[in-house]
């Protein structure tokens, strides 16, 4: 990555911060103050986090529309972070339950999709709009049905926010989702011999197998983590991923930590807009991200269609 570019990343991370912590409902005062930077620092690593598990998703199935929202991972971590709220299961084990729940989505989402050894762009789409379909419905029954009151205030949660209610489990996530970016780093030589094709990679000696497991992964635990603090938030790792692959090329070393500082940027203005759009009213910050999202969604699958990854 250039140095005028990683200054203008720097410097756009800088805008979004002061934005947030001195824009709102509220006149700025010391409570304020905290509970904004704590809004500031979750929207910080969910939007690097969820960058960055696509950017993993796009490599491995060399696929640019893939994404944890398209393909109904955030919806499966989501099954699984409502379901240790339904047992009264303690914090700690929450975003274990959101991993499991993410790991295994993506894995019926993928063999859904596999036909005849192959997944295409429509099948992987379809089967991520089906399970995730599903899996909405399952939250949607199990907060429903559930003697818990606490879950059936989560209604909101679901929608995406950044609000923050646990600071523990704010820091273990924070922890796990900065490790799990890290092993990303790690492997963005591995990711771009991957994007080139499995044969290019096998005979630049890459093991393609083990690669992609262990960054199947990591996406799900850094998608699962995430979802246990902000909800579901979409299109986050389509929207920033994209952006930056137009401006700096598509090497994973530099597309990987760029779209992490934008994204976690981005999510930092969506959230300081949500809460001054129509004050006192806070508006789901999913709500802004898929209306930014949709359209270039929509945009980028004809493109697709037109010309092939």
């Amino acid at each position: 990555m250039s140095k005028k570019i990683f200054l203008l990343l720097i410097l756009f991370l800088s805008l979004s911060v002061f934005t947030g912590l001195y824009f709102g409902a509220a006149e700025l005062s010391p409570d304020i103050f905290r509970l904004r930077l704590c809004r500031i620092i979750t929207g910080l690593i969910a939007g690097a986090g969820l960058a960055v598990s696509g950017v993993i998703f796009q490599g491995i199935l060399r696929n640019p529309l893939a994404e944890p929202y398209v393909l109904g991972v955030s919806s499966g971590a989501g099954v699984g972070a409502v379901l240790g709220l339904f047992f009264n299961l303690s914090l700690q084990t929450i975003p274990v339950l959101a991993f499991f729940g993410a790991g295994i989505t993506m894995l019926i989402v993928y063999n859904l999709a596999k036909v005849n050894g192959r997944v295409s762009t429509q099948n992987l789409l379809l089967s991520g709009v089906i399970v995730g379909a599903v899996f909405s419905s399952i939250l949607l029954f199990l907060v429903s049905i559930s003697p818990n009151e606490a879950i059936h205030g989560i209604t909101w949660w679901l929608l995406g926010s950044l609000q923050v209610f646990d600071i523990p489990l704010l820091a273990t996530v924070s922890i796990l989702v900065l490790c799990g970016i890290g092993i990303a780093l790690f492997l963005t030589r591995e990711l771009n011999a991957i994007s080139l094709g499995e044969e290019e990679a096998l005979h630049l000696g890459v093991n393609v197998d083990t690669v992609k497991r262990l960054l199947f992964v990591v996406a799900s635990l850094i998608t699962g983590s995430i979802v246990c603090v902000c909800g579901i938030i979409g299109f986050i790792g389509l929207i920033i991923p994209h952006a930056v692959r137009s401006i700096i090329g598509s090497d994973h070393r530099q597309v990987l930590p760029a779209s992490a500082i934008a994204a976690g940027a981005f999510l930092i203005l969506a959230d300081t807009l949500s809460r001054v759009i129509m004050p006192p009213v806070e508006i789901p910050i999913g709500v802004i991200t898929a209306f930014i999202g949709g359209p270039v969604f929509i945009l980028l699958l004809r493109k697709k269609i037109k010309s092939p990854f």
